[in-house]
């Protein structure tokens, strides 16, 4: 592909440097420093910007008000997400046929859109209902029930329990699993722990995906709902009766326990921690490994176990680190008494 074409597909400005204009053919993209004389790469980050001025790579995908560099510069407004788009072109998706493989099960009573793939020891349960153009590949598994969208993709042994229901452009990476019990238990007379029926579908609207080895875990009454554009990092835990809000991101090893409500665009670092039975308003971030207790107004920035403010968090850390110092000190002024 010449330069100049993959400025035009980005919609990006192409500021030609020593040797690199619009003829320049690229075949790939690499980091900064691994990128050579065919490649693309990209700096968001402002402590990479030295790289800039020293790497091999054809072009390098920046913001508009980016310094002069020797090289060749696509400027652009989000460079992020350009670098994401032009991964994309030299990483297509993959294609996968049409078709229902021979070791499949699919349920006579299960209704597939148009040009569904359904791959090796895949089963669709009885009463499933899936959109248009869908993908399950080996061993995922439908429970009777489900009612999925259209453009579903659904990797090697992701499963959905019976009666969950996915909306458009949902995505289950490998091992995810929507509608797993709730973890609902009371205690009997004599002492011992029975099981609580969790009878609540889970719901995943518009354009969620949920990644490796997560969980949302479905309701005993009402739902589990994870609302549109959220994503869900991998070994995630969504509890029973939790709400996740629009464009909210989870990062590895979050958990919601039970009836956790998120508003919209929460991002919740690796590790945080909800108490259970709590709102986070919108906007919410907290950093990771966060305890967090009660309702948390819209727009905070929360850290530490317990959650507090974060830049609070943050003077507290930093006087922690001077603890034993003054501890000596305060010990030495008492022996002088």
């Amino acid at each position: 592909m010449k330069l100049g074409d993959l400025a035009k597909r980005l919609g990006a400005e192409l500021v030609a440097g020593d040797g690199s204009g619009a003829e320049t053919e690229v075949t790939g993209v690499a980091g900064i420093e691994q990128a050579g004389p065919s490649q693309v790469s990209f700096v968001a980050n402002p402590k990479y910007a030295g790289l800039a001025k020293t790497t091999r790579a054809a072009a390098v995908i920046v913001e508009p008000g980016f310094g002069v560099v020797p090289g060749a510069t696509l400027r652009v407004e989000n460079p992020y997400l350009a670098w994401s788009r032009t991964i994309e072109i030299f990483h297509p998706p993959l294609k996968y046929e049409p078709g229902i493989h021979a070791t499949a099960v699919v349920a006579a009573s299960a209704r597939l859109g148009a040009r569904a793939h359904v791959g090796p020891y895949v089963v669709v349960g009885d009463g499933c209902v899936i959109g248009d153009d869908a993908v399950l590949l080996a061993h995922a598994v439908l429970y009777p029930g489900v009612k999925v969208g259209d453009r579903f993709l659904a990797h090697a042994h992701a499963v959905v329990r019976e009666g969950c229901v996915l909306g458009n452009d949902v995505v289950l990476q490998n091992g995810a699993v929507i509608g797993s019990d709730g973890f609902g238990f009371a205690k009997g007379p004599e002492g011992h722990w029975m099981k609580i029926v969790q009878a609540g579908p889970a719901v995943l609207e518009n354009s969620v995906e949920v990644q490796a080895n997560a969980c949302v875990d479905r309701a005993s009454v009402g739902e589990t709902r994870v609302k549109a554009g959220a994503k869900i990092d991998n070994l995630v835990q969504v509890g029973h009766g939790c709400e996740v809000g629009e464009d909210s991101l989870l990062c590895a090893q979050v958990g919601l326990a039970g009836s956790t409500t998120l508003g919209k665009n929460v991002i919740l670092a690796g590790q945080v921690g909800t108490a259970g039975h709590q709102t986070l308003g919108d906007g919410v971030v907290a950093v990771g490994q966060a305890g967090l207790h009660g309702d948390i107004p819209a727009g905070s920035m929360v850290g530490g176990s317990p959650s507090m403010d974060y830049k609070l968090w943050l003077r507290m850390t930093a006087a922690l680190q001077r603890l034993p110092e003054l501890v000596r000190q305060m010990r030495a002024s008492k022996a002088k008494e």
